[in-house]
């Protein structure tokens, strides 16, 4: 079998640090800059989830300001992959043990971010969130 080079062609940023949540308290990502990538892929991580309620929603939103003062919701068209829901698809419950999700942006704003908020949690939430991002140039993957 040969081998694919995909350290090179992978750019990889933090998003949400492993961290567990224990109320509703939203998960904000990094505010990831675009100016360099063709394209982003949220990779959400989650461990045990303890509460039997427990829900979630998943905002993708992108904009131009830096700070994301002008930050609005991602269209489906600039979300993969292509429909409707993909936000949806990308939200999780408490049934959602060790599960691993995405939600990819291929938009054309600068900065994006991703924020998933809790509901009834009033258990253990671990999660992470990492940004897997394709290099506008191959070969200069910055977050290695």
């Amino acid at each position: 079998m040969i081998g694919r080079d995909l350290h090179n062609t992978l750019d990889f940023r933090r998003a949400v640090s492993p961290i567990t949540g224990t109320d509703d308290t939203a998960f904000v990502s990094q505010i990831i800059d675009m100016s360099s990538l063709l394209g982003l892929t949220f990779v959400i991580m989650l461990g045990t989830l303890a509460d039997a309620a427990f829900t979630s929603t998943v905002l993708l939103e992108e904009g131009d300001a830096s700070n994301l003062s002008d930050a609005a919701a991602v269209s489906d068209d600039d979300m993969l992959p292509l429909g409707t829901g993909q936000e949806a698809a990308a939200a999780f419950i408490q049934t959602d043990d060790d599960a691993i999700k995405k939600i990819s942006y291929v938009g054309t704003k600068r900065y994006v971010r991703l924020t998933i908020t809790p509901d009834s949690n009033t258990g253990s939430l671990p999660i992470a969130v990492l940004a897997v991002g394709l290099p506008r140039i191959r070969g200069e993957a910055t977050g290695a």
